[in-house]
């Protein structure tokens, strides 16, 4: 109960003012999608189901309904859209659990003690920080860094990549397996990782300096080890986050530069000016990721350790 009677007055419990706090803090992020963002996702719901027709004498457009045509042309017609939406969500599979494991054996490392412990998280953050604006920019709009990067693939599709030799020896002595080719695309994809992992570094961070001393101080004292410390202790302690990063690493993939059915909607709406079936792709791709968010969380929301 929010509201509690006391003296002939009604008052707010503390778990009143809370939810008053709570919803302080998120008016203006309502006000501004309600100002901003509402009425333009309307306008683009009704373009989904719609011929969108460009008006470049009086700037503006005009919509003719034309039911599910654009629903049929992304799932019926269009060749690639369906492709590089599979292919796009394999890799995400491939790309976040990485994420995940790589995020949480850092910040195990940054949260020990040892010297220049504080220059060591900047070093390393950072380029990690930057890597959200700055550099992606520069990595996509750089003519040198982009012929760099055409290289890179180019010595990959020959074999040359970080464990292409290996991969060769492995395959050749018929001791390659699935689980080794994921190791393999993990190994040559490290730098997109790394640069991916920021943010839940800091989030694991923040959740292992919360974990008191004290639980480790007893459990050594009963014996446990550092592997049985990780896992009964420091594991379940930061469970709870692991959902948070989950879930922000699944949004953060699927809006990168660099994901080809963002680049297939973009190129449709700025060059084809194909507005209703780019908009259609866009509804499809948004509801896709829902899903997937979903289906993820009911899955981990299970498995997850909260504690007082």
């Amino acid at each position: 109960m929010y509201i509690v009677k006391k003296h002939n007055k009604y008052t707010l419990t503390l778990e009143g003012k809370n939810a008053v706090a709570g919803y302080l803090y998120l008016l203006p992020f309502i006000i501004g999608f309600l100002s901003f963002m509402f009425f333009p996702i309307l306008e683009s719901l009704r373009m989904v189901f719609s011929e969108v027709n460009i008006d470049t004498v009086k700037h503006g457009f005009s919509m003719k309904f034309t039911g599910l045509e654009n629903l049929k042309r992304v799932f019926l017609v269009d060749p690639e859209f369906n492709r590089l939406l599979t292919e796009e969500i394999g890799r995400m599979l491939l790309i976040v659990p990485a994420v995940i494991i790589f995020s949480l054996f850092v910040a195990l490392i940054l949260n020990q003690e040892f010297r220049a412990r504080g220059l060591v998280r900047a070093i390393f953050f950072l380029p990690v920080i930057l890597s959200s604006g700055v550099m992606i920019g520069l990595e996509t709009n750089n003519s040198l860094l982009s012929g760099m990067a055409e290289v890179i693939n180019e010595g990959n599709a020959m074999k040359s990549s970080i464990t292409g030799v290996l991969e060769d020896i492995l395959i050749t002595e018929g001791a390659a397996s699935d689980f080794m080719t994921y190791i393999f695309d993990i190994v040559n994809q490290i730098y997109s990782i790394a640069m991916s992992s920021g943010i839940q570094i800091i989030i694991f961070l923040s959740a292992l300096q919360t974990i008191p001393a004290s639980m480790f101080e007893a459990a050594k004292i009963e014996g446990a080890t550092g592997w049985e410390c990780f896992w009964k202790i420091t594991f379940p302690m930061v469970s709870s986050l692991v959902l948070v990063n989950i879930v922000y690493s699944v949004v953060d993939y699927f809006i990168r530069t660099d994901n080809r059915v963002m680049e297939k909607i973009n190129i449709t709406l700025m060059r084809r000016m194909e507005y209703g079936f780019s908009t259609a792709m866009a509804w499809v791709y948004f509801l896709a990721v829902i899903v997937i968010i979903g289906i993820v969380g009911a899955f981990i929301s299970r498995r997850i350790y909260y504690y007082e």
